[in-house]
This record gives structure tokens, sequence and C-alpha cells, in this order.
């Protein structure tokens, strides 16, 4: 069957959609029939934080998870025996498609590998229903554009999973305080991302698949290629055809924070990136990585680093303070934002003296509950075009790394000098590499490409490479289709 003929069918089947067809308000075929009704939650992808997604649903008022999916069968059955354990019946689906044909399921909460994110996204707001959708929302630019028009079209409600972005009296009044003026302008925004993390393992020859996973199902979008890492599961991160690096996995977190005290909606006119895999040899995305946005009045400079502070630690870097988080430096101090979820954040003076703090978060699943019963997106703390938008910033600083040559120290210093703050941080970077016993002789850093791009139709200019890595050649028949 083809996917055009599966989304016809689907929009005839379901009843969200064949109201709409036949001219009926959004709030008359809203899936959700009244604001006192139990909301049945889908649950898609339910092996780590697809676990938490079912404890967090699970534990709201007037919300019951009735069923579950995932490709792999036995992760699949411990899942649905612990809740048929506490006496709740729940559906188990192998295939989203079939899931989103249930009846008994009005939204769906999904923490898939990336490369599935957006398809189900728009998947589920054809068969209308409501997403929460963890991040990175997509694997790609184009189709996390496609995944907002998709949200935009079918008039649903979703959510993206930063989290962070419900610590209303927590960061949101940093946010505010700073954007303010208290400390002045704005002069850099940066993201730290310096996270431990150890070699997957080089392997010669392709691994066999694990017992109970259906292959073809967990590829779904992604090249049906044979498995070259030593585990399936959560080591797709470090592949391109399926993951992000720690830029789209831990970084989208801060690459967000960033991005919302700068006030920046759209994405950034030019990027660089200048990085790489280093102090072992295995998969593809850098573990070391610095990326350039050039938004104006300030920039926003993301840091990656997965090796220790130094040969045989165990510790990791810090910058102020801190290996996760995020620093707003401003003409008269700073903000320090905290952590894997901040819920909150601190200000220093240009002395370094702390002068204030916020702290205080939300549920983020309750609030996106609280919209899927209001009907209305803007209740959301993360709406899907902010998820979007840190995303693909994510995403452009790759294809910036992706399309880089090897570089001798020189050539990246004449590069990058005239950036604010760059050549500071680029030296910081080599001499934590140095402290690692990596000889850049004998390992060069990647170099990537400086990158203009048109943020209105968030394409670049006159790049056609770089465009090529905007989207990707999808497998039939997960295709993500293009929304109007």
């Amino acid at each position: 069957m083809s996917i055009k003929t599966l989304h016809r069918r689907r929009f005839l089947q379901t009843t969200a959609l064949g109201a709409a067809a036949i001219g009926l308000p959004a709030a008359a075929w809203s899936q959700v029939s009244g604001a006192n009704d139990d909301i049945r939650v889908g649950v898609i992808g339910v092996k780590g934080r697809g676990a938490d997604h079912i404890k967090g649903f699970d534990a709201l008022p007037g919300v019951r998870v009735t069923a579950l999916c995932d490709c792999d069968a036995a992760v699949l059955e411990n899942a649905a025996a612990r809740l048929r354990g506490q006496g709740r019946p729940v559906e188990t689906y192998a295939d989203v498609r079939k899931l989103l044909d249930s009846k008994n399921v009005d939204v769906i909460s999904t923490a898939t590998p990336n490369h599935w994110h957006s398809l189900i996204v728009v998947w589920g707001c054809q068969a209308g229903k409501d997403v929460y959708v963890e991040k990175p929302v997509s694997h790609n630019v184009w189709e996390g554009r496609q995944a907002v028009n998709a949200a935009r079209r079918y008039d649903r409600i979703v959510q993206t999973g930063t989290q962070s972005r419900s610590s209303r009296e927590g960061v949101a009044q940093a946010v505010d305080w700073v954007r303010t003026g208290n400390l002045g302008k704005i002069l850099v925004a940066r993201g730290i991302c310096y996270k431990r993390r150890d070699s997957i393992g080089k392997v010669s020859e392709p691994q066999p698949i694990p017992t109970g996973i259906d292959y073809d199902l967990w590829c779904g979008p992604a090249p049906q290629q044979p498995l070259m890492r030593q585990r399936l599961h959560y080591d797709w991160h470090w592949v391109w055809s399926t993951g992000n690096g720690d830029l789209g996995n831990q970084g989208i977190h801060q690459m967000d924070l960033a991005r919302w005290f700068l006030g920046a909606g759209e994405l950034s006119p030019r990027v660089w990136s200048v990085g790489g895999r280093l102090g072992y040899d295995d998969g593809q995305t850098a573990n070391t990585q610095i990326v350039f946005h050039d938004f104006a009045p300030a920039p926003l400079i993301f840091e990656v680093r997965g090796l220790p502070d130094k040969t045989g630690s165990r510790n990791m870097d810090q910058f102020l303070g801190s290996n996760v988080g995020v620093h707003i430096h401003c003409e008269g101090g700073r903000v320090f934002v905290p952590g894997y979820a901040a819920t909150g954040a601190i200000a220093y003076d240009a002395d370094g003296k702390e002068i204030r703090q916020w702290s205080g978060t939300e549920d983020h699943f309750a609030n996106f509950i609280h919209a899927v019963r209001s009907r209305k997106r803007e209740d959301l703390h993360a709406d899907i075009l902010e998820g979007h938008l840190s995303s693909a910033l994510c995403h452009t600083g790759n294809i910036s790394y992706r399309l880089g040559a090897s570089a001798a120290g020189d050539s990246i210093c004449e590069r990058i000098r005239d950036d604010r703050d760059a050549l500071a941080t680029y030296q910081r970077m080599v001499e934590h590499l140095a402290a690692n016993q990596v000889d850049l002789n004998l390992t060069p850093l990647t170099l990537g490409a400086v990158l203009k791009l048109d943020p209105q139709t968030e394409r670049f200019l006159e790049n056609d490479k770089a465009n090529a890595l905007l989207t990707r050649d999808y497998r039939p028949p997960f295709v993500v289709p293009e929304v109007g």
C-alpha cells in the first residue's frame, strides 16, 4: 500500500478528519470530547525516555495510558506487563500506523529515535491525534517544518519535549529580566554540553539484529542498513542516518534555552562549525564540536565535549562552574541556567557577585494535557514551532560540520578570528584535546563550511550541497509528506 493510499484511507476513517471534510468546526471534531472526560494516551517508543512518558501521563488526573507501541517485542511486553499488573488494561502495537487507527487513543506521545519523530507527528496530526514529541522534533530541517505545517493544517496541539520551557517562575522570569535590559545588552549566548560519552566500540562486520525486533519498522524512514555497531539501542545517536550527535541529543535543551534568551524567532542567517570525532575510532557524529550561529545582535555559541577533562579521568571539564548549562553574557554581568532540565537561573554582576535567583517549574506533561483540553496552542509552553526552530539550529550546525574538511590550526584561527568569542572558545577546545592526548597533526579537526541561510525560506544561499542535507531520501512507505 502506498503512503498516499494510507493517508487517504486514514483521512476517511478518522472521526476528526472525516468530520472536518464535511465542514464541521475544529471544536466539533476534536477527539477530546469534553474538559471532564478522560484523555487516553498512546505512547510510542517505550524504552528509556518512553518509560518516563508512561509514568508522567499515568500520574495525571483524568489521563489514562491506553496503548503502547514499540517494534522491540520484549520492551513492549515488559512495559505492558507493568501497567496490566496495576490493573490497567492496555493495547499493544508493533506498528505505529495500527495504533493511530485505534479509537481508544485521543493523543499520542513519542520517544522513538530521532529519525521517526517528524513522521509520527505528521501521521498523528493527520489521524486527528494531538501529539507530544520528544526532542529533537526532527532528524532534519525540512521534516521539522512539515511537522509544524501539519500541526497548523489539522489544528492539532503539538508539544515539544524541551521541558525547561515549563520553568515559568524560574527560567521564563530570568529570560524576561535579561531581555528587559537589567544587565545591558546580550553579548554572547553560550550553550555547554560537556557530557561523558565512551566509545561505542568499532566493529568490522555487520552485527546480528537482536531477537524480537522488527528491524524494518525500527529503521522506518532511514535506510535499512546493516548494523555496524555493538548496540542497536541508544548508540543510534552517533550515526548520521538515525541520530544527530550530542548536539541534537543533550544539546537541544541548551540550544533552546539560549535561543529563548536571544528572542530569536527564526534560524540564524550564518552558521559554521569546527570539531571532530576524536579520542577513539568509532561512530560518525562529532564528540568534540563548536557551533557558531551569527544572530544579531549577539551570537549563539555552542560547545560539545564527550571526552573527560584529561586522559584517564572520569570528570568533565567545566566552564564557569558548569558542564551542562547556558551562560548569557551581558554588558553588566551574566545569567547562568544550570543542568539538564533547567528549573531556574542565577544572575551575576560584572564582578561575579550573585545578585538574583529564580526557581520554579511546572509539569511539562500536564501543560500539554491542559492545552489539549483548552484547544489553545498558545497555552503550550513548548509549541512545535519552538521545537522545530531549536532542533533546526542543531541540524544546520551539523550540516556545516558534515561539509567541512580537515584543517590546520592556523587556518582555523584565521577563518574564525573576526567572530565574537570564537577564537577563545576554539583555543579552550584545543587545550581540552591536548589534555586528552589527542594529536591534531595525526587526527586534525574538521573545519565546517561557512553557510549563509535565508531564515524565511529555511534554505541555504547558493549552496546545493548544504540544501541537499536539509532533508533526506525517505524509504517507502515511511515517507514524510510535504504538508502545505
